[in-house]
């Protein structure tokens, strides 16, 4: 389906934002419909209150630098308000009961929870019970307000999303899981490229090709060919890569060559933290093609997005 054919209504049916699986090539479009709309009346300074009144609470199982800068800026240019709560496995382990928590921050009058870090499991549980949306920035499995901003700078930058070829190269992870996934079901060809050891998980592999087809290899050079998007993504957030790791995944670092590989209008694409020299060369992040800061940017109009179409 043609992005650029679709006619937006600015609204979705879904209550909660887990995993970007759930949600039809439809409801994808207008989420990136509406972030587009969100970055223009930011950049002609359009009133944009459409939270006044209302406070998201960000329930945070680990720290975040970029996503809850986001959140609080975003929160704050549509007119609501933010709580920050700690999330703690040691209180769900003495007895907090999930079912209270969200029954009682709902009556303080929040209107959204935004969570990091959190456990699928645990995060099935909230939606299951919660009469206020969820909305997962991070966790293990999935990264789905990631996807949204990295699709929208790509049909920005590319003015199209079917056909485009995506090739992501280096360490399988959650941000690789949902950026696939929101890139097959908007039409694209999909090429991977890893080390075995470090493939993307089987059973988010098995669902996302319900979709369409992802084409897998262990060849960088196979996988960019003709790309129009190299991706790669931090190997380590919160710890550091072992030696054997660095050894494993060191011919999938993106280097010039293998952007030489692609097409010569190609982006580079990253979500930030970067590791320069461990996952992508200083020139190659640095340099012209790549567009890592305007992913960042639209990052604020992804989750501004989000939050006005789940919240209203």
């Amino acid at each position: 389906m043609d992005i650029n054919r679709y006619t937006p209504s600015y609204a979705i049916k879904k209550k909660h934002m887990i995993n970007l699986a759930d949600f039809s090539t439809e409801e994808v479009f207008e989420l990136l419909y509406a972030t587009r709309q969100m970055k223009a009346k930011l950049a002609a300074h359009e009133s944009t209150a459409i939270l006044s009144g209302i406070t998201v609470a960000l329930l945070f199982g680990d720290t975040s630098l970029r996503t809850r800068s986001a959140l609080e800026i975003g929160v704050k240019q549509l007119g609501g308000d933010i709580i920050n709560l700690q999330y703690s496995e040691h209180d769900m382990r003495a007895g907090e009961n999930i079912r209270d928590v969200v029954n009682v921050i709902y009556r303080y009058g929040v209107g959204a929870m935004v969570t990091r870090g959190i456990p699928q499991s645990e995060l099935d549980s909230f939606t299951e019970v919660s009469p206020i949306p969820v909305i997962n920035s991070t966790n293990p499995d999935y990264v789905p307000m990631q996807a949204v901003s990295d699709l929208y700078t790509v049909w920005e930058k590319k003015k199209r999303l079917e056909g485009l070829k995506l090739a992501y190269i280096g360490k399988g992870t959650n941000v690789a899981t949902s950026l696939i996934t929101g890139a097959v079901k908007c039409g694209m060809e999909v090429s991977v490229a890893a080390p075995v050891e470090f493939a993307l998980d089987k059973p988010h592999m098995q669902k996302i090709e319900q979709y369409g087809s992802v084409i897998i290899s262990d060849d960088p050079f196979f996988a960019v060919k003709n790309a129009d998007i190299v991706y790669t993504d931090s190997y380590h957030y919160h710890s550091q890569i072992s030696p054997e790791e660095r050894e494993a995944l060191a011919p999938y670092k993106v280097t010039n060559r293998i952007m030489a590989a692609a097409s010569g209008t190609a982006l580079f694409m990253h979500p930030l933290p970067a590791q320069r020299g461990v996952e992508v060369t200083s020139d190659v992040i640095d340099g012209k093609q790549s567009v890592v800061y305007e992913q960042a940017e639209n990052k604020l109009h992804a989750i501004k997005a989000i939050l006005t179409l789940l919240i209203k």
